[in-house]
């Protein structure tokens, strides 16, 4: 049975990637490219958009994750934590193709949550006396020298979740959770792949991870197909 398009958050992949261009910001969740949307990553390869920037958490494989968009040169900054699973990355890193600004992990996952809950900065001893420290301001507090990081938010988020209901509520299979929760928190436009489309009531209220006030967006499908499976 078709799920009803109760909210208009369902969408066909044709109109929910026609929010994302030349320049956008792009936050996405995954990690090592488990938890990162094949489906939208593929609709983002063959649009062709051009200078995008991307915030995660690791720039993926070269034929996995957002990894493909790095290969095809559609990428040219981005904001992460690591990119040594994708060579192509370091290699346009090196020729100053790509700029990187490296962000730990930890630190990366406090700086999407609080461009997400609207926190103006967040103090970290983390990265201090390091690269990750260069060009930002520190501070004094409690006797402690504290870095001072920005919070980080984006044009589009782009989701990757296991069940979804029309609302926008969802649910995320396994450790493909990681930063999808945060990610969708982050951005103005927030896209999520579901896996599964479920009727308004069908999720459990206690396993709904992402309650759908954040959710904009919705599309259904596998690799590189969509489906429509609403009225």
């Amino acid at each position: 049975m078709a799920v009803k398009n109760v909210y208009g958050k369902l969408k066909s992949l044709e109109e929910a990637v026609a929010v994302i261009s030349d320049d956008c910001r792009l936050m996405y969740g995954g990690f090592g490219g488990v938890g990162t949307s094949p489906l939208l990553i593929d609709a983002i390869f063959n649009k062709g958009v051009r200078r995008l920037t991307l915030i995660g958490n690791d720039a993926g494989f070269p034929q996995v994750g957002v990894g493909r968009l790095v290969c095809n040169g559609q990428v040219s900054r981005m904001i992460t934590t690591h990119i040594g699973s994708n060579p192509v990355a370091g290699k346009m890193m090196n020729e100053g193709a790509m700029e990187i600004e490296f962000s730990p992990q930890g630190t990366l996952a406090e700086r999407i949550r609080a461009g997400g809950a609207g926190v103006g900065g967040i103090l970290l001893d983390v990265g201090l006396e390091t690269v990750v420290a260069r060009g930002k301001p520190t501070v004094i507090f409690e006797d402690r020298e504290w870095l001072i990081e920005s919070p980080l938010r984006a044009d589009v988020a782009l989701v990757y979740a296991a069940k979804a209901d029309p609302f926008g509520n969802l649910v995320y299979d396994k450790s493909a959770r990681n930063f999808n929760p945060l990610v969708a928190t982050a951005a103005d436009i927030t896209i999520v792949h579901a896996e599964e489309l479920v009727e308004l009531g069908g999720l459990d209220p206690e396993e709904i991870v992402t309650p759908g006030v954040y959710v904009d967006m919705i599309v259904t499908g596998k690799g590189g197909e969509w489906t429509w499976a609403w009225e």
